[in-house]
């Protein structure tokens, strides 16, 4: 007899905040989409500095009275076992810096101008 797996659209999840988070506006800078190629290439960055990480690609849609907007955003989830016992602050920074210098070069090889949109 074969097991039926009930399929669920929407469901209620409860997670642990991770350590760290660092957040890329990419889209307003690229005007488009991160790409999975490039959220593979932002992890070969990260995985050596921090070990294991979670890297989230999002569009955001922020409405209200009279006004919306979408933000594309790539969001690095670093564990609170993988940060450092000393040396936070600089640690953060660097990988601050490796963002910055993925979603340049991204975005220098591929850019959207919002015109195009």
């Amino acid at each position: 007899m074969g097991m039926q797996v009930e399929q669920v659209m929407a469901f209620e999840t409860r997670t642990e905040p991770p350590g760290l988070e660092i957040q890329v506006n990419f889209g307003v800078f690229a005007g488009r989409d991160v790409t999975p190629a490039e959220i593979d290439e932002l992890g070969r960055l990260l995985v050596p500095e921090v070990g294991d990480v979670s890297i989230v690609a999002e569009e955001r849609h922020e409405l209200g009275a009279g006004h919306e907007a979408a933000v594309h955003l790539v969001r690095i989830e670093v564990p609170a076992e993988e940060l450092p016992d000393d040396g936070l602050a600089e640690f953060t920074q660097k990988l601050i810096g490796l963002a910055e210098i993925w979603a340049r070069q991204c975005i220098a090889e591929r850019h959207a101008d919002v015109a195009d949109l």
